[in-house]
This record gives structure tokens, sequence and C-alpha cells, in this order.
């Protein structure tokens, strides 16, 4: 920071005044990079490291006691998420088998309830996971039987590594070929599904013509017989109409236009464990295996014409609300449909910082993500290391990591919008709308009265009406009486003086009642796409909407009322999930992302109207999250700065003496200290560290530059404008596991970068053969401009050569607008500023 600020105070005041333009714009952007690596910086000054012990966790929630002589699991209940829109883009077979690995993990079973969105409402996802439920009879008992990991079973049947490896039970090579012969048909039954659908609505659609015909005739004997026209529904196995979206859409049976759904695939299990008897036909031996398995449930919001459905984050909340009625776990997970268990004890680790001595100021347990399927050298950066290991990380050790949309753990009374506890403490003076923390510990088995009576405070400042509650929650007494429930099931337990408004241990041992027909009932009413009128719901409860990127409103929100967030790096990755490798897909991905930011820092979210309860450098680390894509303006400029410098022969110095290049080789030694320092501390590569450097140039060259553009223009004018694929081409060769990473996708945010690189290598040329040609040849100034060409061209190599394919296949359009773009710019420039003093001699010319 020192050699910073004393290298931008001698390029203030030492101006080049051959070239004032050329050093004007040097400096602004100088002094912006500065200003941007600050915010970057800033935020990792506090770094810390956390580990977890989960025999501490058993210890405490699963060991018989006196307040629990059974020993029963005393945990509080977890919510499963996971999140899905298009059956086409999200392949059911990746669906059902992050399905499978949630309803396997390791975590008691009585305890976990898993939902599925689908908000495409469609048939073929629906029987999906009905096929899903069916297989899971056997594979969770497998998986249990075996301790098999990862409970995925696509992605443990095709490990690499020996699968019989530790494995003592002698049937276990017999349960596992059984295992994988039943999972190799259902997925020829989860492939053929959309045929099966389509021949089943077929000829339902014609035995309905036939009788319509047979009834037409009836009533006009002797009359003409026309067509009957009978609309083309996607029939269920049961012979009914599907109630979600048909193949063929229809009215009230569209993406944008259809009924709520709630089916419960798999009910809630029984409060003990339940073993196989020998009785049972089952294919493979599970005695004294608990073949009980968790609560499933298939959840499509309704979706009608005038309403703002709200994406993903309207989702999202209509699980919250849906999964309050049916079993309200006091902590919820969210995954997307990609993203599976790897680690089945994950959800054990994130709930030893939940219930730790503080514990309950705690809003959500971040996890890392990790990918899968990218190519070893991982080109475009796509395993994003440096932010998952250095940045999230070094933000635990303020108030929190961001939330970055799945693999989270929330506390479900953190998202209905509610205060921390004890916020009054740490922060006098801030009004608290929490639940006050009765000093007599209740019970869970609360009537609706004791309910009502836990949600009012002690004294007349932290009371909160309950006309309020309606208004901000919706008219669902049943979810307004399950607020307190969740409240109170996610303390800490009461063990330890230094655990504040604690729960008593064995409070959660008592068995979860039955789901019985009117709690559905209640629960579909809680979906309907009026519910969230007049409420809170989007606005200050649940994920906020209003942003491309609602993961991290939601999560600024919640750290902005005083909570804390954690980051949980587990030894053995606790998700795994895909990611886009090709170039085209990844620049549209960070592009949304950076199209958010926009959207943030124009908005009310914005961390400069922060409330006193963020932390400065954690103000500080949001306010980068809504500054960095206009960086993207200065990098380009600065990115043409030395093609500039090379055509007019000047520099962004007067000249190279001693002491631009001292200050130069001291920002570049201590700059390449941190990156050791942060390689060293995080455990990330090298070669990790430097892909992250390419595609930060590329990146904000291209998408981040776009994502500007696009938030000017809202923002501005109110006008909304995409950058959309037009063509693509690629690698033929379907057996290479890599083959994506060769397709070329042409696309508008690909003429920036092709136009830098262009232009810079035109200059070279340019520079090099005027100096070569010139009577008193200025090699410094050639120099100083081809090296920092020659940077730029570096990092946008990886861009480069994704642009050739597999066989530098590469749209012709891609050169032709480049070349133009770039030779229009030199032409520009010779127009502008020509040669002056030029001569001929010999045929040859002389530049001064």
């Amino acid at each position: 920071m020192v050699a910073l600020g004393l290298f931008l105070e001698w390029r203030v005041t030492n101006k080049n005044e051959d070239a004032v333009w050329l050093w004007g714009m040097s400096v602004v952007c100088e002094i912006w990079f500065a200003f941007s690596w600050l915010l970057d910086q800033l935020p990792k000054l506090c770094p810390i490291n956390r580990s977890t012990d989960l025999n501490v966790l058993k210890e405490k929630f699963e060991t018989p006691s006196p307040n629990n002589p059974t020993g029963k699991s005393d945990l509080p209940g977890i919510d499963v998420f996971v999140s899905t829109a298009d059956p086409e883009k999200e392949p059911p077979l990746v669906t059902a088998n992050t399905i499978l690995s949630i309803l396997a993990a390791d975590y008691p079973v009585e305890k976990l309830a898993c939902y599925v969105s689908d908000d495409g409402g469609a048939l073929l996802t629906f029987e999906a996971m009905a096929e899903a439920a069916s297989f899971a009879n056997m594979w969770v008992p497998f998986c249990r039987k075996h301790d098999i990991e990862p409970r995925n079973p696509e992605t443990y049947f095709n490990l690499k590594r020996d699968p019989y490896k530790n494995k003592v039970r002698p049937d276990f090579v017999k349960d596992r070929r059984r295992v994988k012969r039943e999972y190799d048909e259902f997925k020829v039954r989860i492939n053929g599904l959309p045929d099966s659908i389509r021949r089943r609505s077929d000829a339902y659609h014609a035995r309905e013509e036939i009788k319509a015909m047979k009834l037409q005739r009836q009533n006009r004997d002797d009359e003409a017989v026309e067509t009957v026209k009978v609309p083309k529904a996607t029939w269920m196995a049961d012979g009914t109409h599907w109630p979600g979206t048909w193949m063929n859409s229809g009215s009230e049976h569209s993406k944008g236009d259809h009924a709520g759904i709630i089916q419960v695939m798999l009910k809630p299990p029984s409060d003990e464990p339940l073993q196989s008897t020998a009785d049972d036909t089952r294919l493979i031996d599970l005695t004294d295996v608990d073949i009980r398995l968790p609560l499933l449930v298939y959840v499509s919001r309704e979706k009608r014409p005038g309403y703002d459905h709200n994406k993903k984050a309207g989702a999202m909340n209509a699980l919250v609300r849906a999964s309050a009625i049916m079993s309200n776990g006091p902590f919820i997970l969210n995954l997307d449909c990609d993203h599976y268990i790897y680690n089945s004890q994950a959800m054990r680790e994130g709930m030893c910082f939940m219930m730790d001595r503080g514990g309950d100021r705690i809003c959500y347990v971040q996890f890392p993500q990790r990918f899968e399927g990218i190519d070893p050298s991982d080109r475009y950066a796509n395993h994003n290391t440096v932010f998952f290991d250095v940045n999230m990380r070094a933000l635990d050790g303020l108030q929190g990591p961001v939330y970055v949309g799945t693999g989270c753990l929330f506390r479900r009374i953190a998202l209905y919008g509610f205060d921390p506890p004890r916020s009054k403490e740490h922060h006098p003076g801030c009004c608290s709308c929490c639940f006050s923390r009765r000093k007599k510990h209740v019970s869970v088995a609360t009537t609706p009265e004791e309910n009502r009576a836990l949600r009012m405070g002690d004294s007349d400042d932290e009371e909160m009406s309950l006309s309020l509650l309606p208004k901000r929650f919706g008219n669902s007494n049943f979810l307004i009486d399950s607020i307190p429930v969740a409240e109170f099931q996610g303390r800490p337990l009461a063990d330890h003086p230094a655990v504040k408004n604690g729960r008593p241990p064995g409070a959660l041992t008592i068995p979860r009642e039955l789901l019985d027909a009117s709690t559905v009932a209640e629960a579909i009413s809680v979906i309907s796409c009026w519910y969230e009128d007049k409420t809170e719901w989007g606005n200050r409860v649940g994920w906020i909407y209003g942003s491309v990127t609602e993961d991290v409103v939601t999560g600024y929100r919640m750290h902005n009322r005083g909570w804390k967030s954690v980051y949980c790096v587990t030894k053995r990755d606790a998700f795994r999930g895909t990611a886009p490798i090709n170039l085209t897909d990844r620049l549209h991905q960070v592009l949304r992302w950076a199209t958010g930011s926009v959207e943030i820092f124009f908005s009310r979210n914005n961390a400069l109207l922060a409330s006193p309860r963020m932390k400065l450098l954690q103000r500080i680390a949001y306010l980068n999250v809504g500054i960095y894509p206009f960086t993207s303006i200065f990098l380009i400029v600065y990115c043409f700065l030395p093609a500039l410098s090379l055509f007019s022969g000047q520099f962004i110095v007067q000249t190279l003496n001693v002491t631009f290049l001292t200050y130069l080789l001291v920002i570049t030694v201590t700059l390449c200290m941190l990156a050791v320092l942060e390689i060293k501390w995080s455990g990330i590569e090298l070669e990790e560290w430097w892909r992250n450097e390419q595609f930060w140039l590329i990146g904000g060259t291209s998408a981040h530059l776009a994502a500007v553009l696009q938030g000017l223009l809202k923002v501005i004018a109110g006008i909304e404008i995409s950058f959309t694929l037009t063509s693509k081409s690629g690698g033929d060769d379907i057996d290479d596991e890599f083959a994506d990473l060769y397709v070329v996708k042409w696309t508008s945010l690909m003429i920036p970068p092709i136009t830098i690189m262009m232009t810079n290598l035109i200059a070279i040329a340019v520079a090099f053969s005027r100096t070569i040609y010139s009577v008193l040849p200025q090699w410094s100034r050639l120099l100083g401009g081809v090296f920092f060409s020659i940077w730029v061209l570096t990092h946008l190599y990886p861009f480069a050569k994704g642009l050739m394919g597999r066989r530098g296949r590469t749209p012709t359009i891609v050169f032709v607008w480049s070349g133009l773009i770039a030779i229009t710019i030199s032409l520009l420039w010779v127009a502008i500023k020509p040669p002056s003093g030029s001569t001929q001699i010999g045929g040859s010319f002389e530049f001064p």
C-alpha cells in the first residue's frame, strides 16, 4: 500500500509533456485500479480457519444422558430444498441423483425432509422423482449398510478408484452388483420417460377423440360428422390430466399458467428405526439395517398470467412456506439440482456451528462450491478457487462470507427477516423485532395460544403486534404458528452457563406430527400466486426479489441486520456440482453475475447505505461486490494503451528512467509476495491463481463491460438488452469427456477481447517496422509499449485458444468483425495523428 501510494504520487506529479493525453488516461486508470485493489485486499486483513469435531456433536446430541435416557437424536430438523425449472436444460437423471444423495445423507432420518421445487411444472420431472423415490428403497439402505461414499449413485459407480477398498462385509460384492444392475435399469427408465409419457398421452388423446366422435354420431344420426378437436393434454399414469405444464401448452397448462401441485413422494418416517424382516422380498440382505427413508415432497407453485413470479427467488420462498407447514425444520439447506451431497456428513458439519455456543447468532453456514467435469488445466478458471479458498475464507474472519446461491445451510428464523438474538446488547439503540427469549425453558409441544405468547416480547418496545404478522407473512395461521416453534428448536443446548437462552436437552426427542390432508391443503394454499400480495415476502422476508443475483442480496440483508455467517471448509468436499466449461457459456455465466452486481450498486442494497450493524470491512467487501464490474471500463482503456503508445511512438511516461522502473519493480515484487502469501495460506496451486488472473482480464474486457452497459441502460433509460448466442460449432469427438470445451458459440461478448488482441498485434508490427527503419531508433519506447502489449496478450491467451476450437475452426464472422474494428482503429489513429516529418528515401520510409 505504501509503495502504491508513492508510485501514484510520482505518476501524478511527473507529467509526460509529449503525450499528455496518454499520461492522463493511464493515471486515471491506475488510480482506479489502486482503489479497486484496496477494496479487494482490505477484507482479507482478518483471515481465519475453522474446523469441526463431529464426535463432540454426537456426544452432546445422540448419546444417552439423564435428560435423554434412550440416546435418541436431539438434533434439530433440516429441510433440504432442491430447485429445478426445465427438464430439457436440467436433465431429470441429474436431479434424481441429487435427490438420492440427500435421502441417503448421514443425518437422523426422522429429522430430514427433502423438497423438490419444479418451477416448470413438468410431468417428466414429477415421474422422474417418483422413480427416484422407488429406487431409494434399495439405494439408501445399501449406503447405510456398507458406508458408501459418495452417495450419488452415478458418481459412485463411475469412480476410478477401487470400490472394494476398506470394505469388510463378505456380501458387499454381491450387493454392489445387484444394486448396480438395478441402477442401470433405473437410468433406462428415467431416460425413457419422455417417450413413454408422449406415447401414453397420444394413446389417451386418441381414445378421447374416438369417444367424442361416437358421442357426436349418436347425437347427429344423419348429419355429416366434423372432425372433433380434443385438447392435446399430457396424461398421468392413472388416466387423469396432468395439472401442470403440458407438452403442447394449453389454457391453464403452460409454464406461466398452471395450478399449484404438492405431492408427498415419501411419507414422514416412523420415529423409531425400522428393521428389515426375513420375510421381505428384497434383492439384498438388509438385516439390522434401518430401512426408513426421509420425507420427500414434490412442489410446483401456482403460476398465472399477470403475476410477477420472481424466478428462482419466488420458487424458494414458496418452498419456505410449504415446508414450514409440512415439516418446519428450523434449518434449511438449499442446493441446485446439479449439486449433490458428496460428503454424507456435511449437514452434521454445518450443525456443529449452528449448535455451538453463540451459534444462535449465525444466520447461515456457507460451504464452498466444488465442481466436476472441468478440464485438467481449468482454462477458464471454472473452479473459482481464488474466490472460494481465498476471498470467502478471509471474509469468515469478519461478519462472514457472502451467500453464493447453493450449498448453504440457513437458519429459518433469519430467513423470516428477524434480527439476531441479543441485538440490543451488541448494538445499543437499535430497534429489534426478534422474538424475545424467555428466561424459563419452554416445551416445544406448545399450543397455538402458547405460540402466540412466545411471539410477544417481555417489554413494550420489543412487542411485535399480532396484527402485523399477517401483513408480513400472509394470512396462514399454520405458517404464523410455526414460526416460534422453529425459533425454539433452532436454539443451542442450555448445557453450559455461557449459553444464553438455550433449549433444554432432550426437547427435540418427541415424535413429529403426522401429515394429514388439511396440512397438505394448507401448504398448497401458501404456494398460490396471490399469497404474497400485500406481504413482505421478497422484500424483507425470505429470498429478496429485484436482482439477478438474489443470493448475494439475501445474504447482504441478513448481515445488515447484524447476523453473522460462517464458512465451512470440510476435509472431504461437502457438495459437488457441474459448471460450464466452454468459453461462451462461461462468459454468459460471468455476465449474469456482473449484471446482478451492477443492479445491486444502483439499488438500496448498495453497501454505502448499510446500517451501523454491518462491520466496516464487511461493508467494504459488499461495496466491492457492487463496484467490481465498473473496473472493466478502465481495464479496456488500459488494454488499448500499449497499442496507442506503439502507434504514436510515445509512452505513458516521458522516459523509462530509473525512478519509474524502480517503482514498477517494487510494486511487482510486493504483488508477487502477496500472491505467494495467499497461495501458501489458502493451499491453492500457482496455476489456479494464474488462471484466475487471466480470466479476470478476459471477463473484465467482455462480460463485465456488457454488464455495466446493461445496468446503465436499464437504470438511465429503462432499456433492457441481452447478449445471446447466435451460432454454434464444436468438436465431433463425442467420446471425449471434455468435448464441450472445444465448442465455439459466437456471441457479441467476444468482440472487445478480439479487437484488443488484433489491435495490439498490429501495433507491435507497425512500431517494430517504424523503429527498424528510423534514422534514430528509440528502442526504449518500443520496448515499453511491446512489454505492456505482451502483458495484455499473455492474459488473453486462453481466450484466443478457446476461439480456435479443437481444430482451429472459428466462425468467419469472428475474424471479419475483429479485423474491421482493428483496422478502423488503426486508420483512425493515423488520420488523427499522421507521422510527422516522414520522407521516402530509396524506396523506404524514414520516421523520426
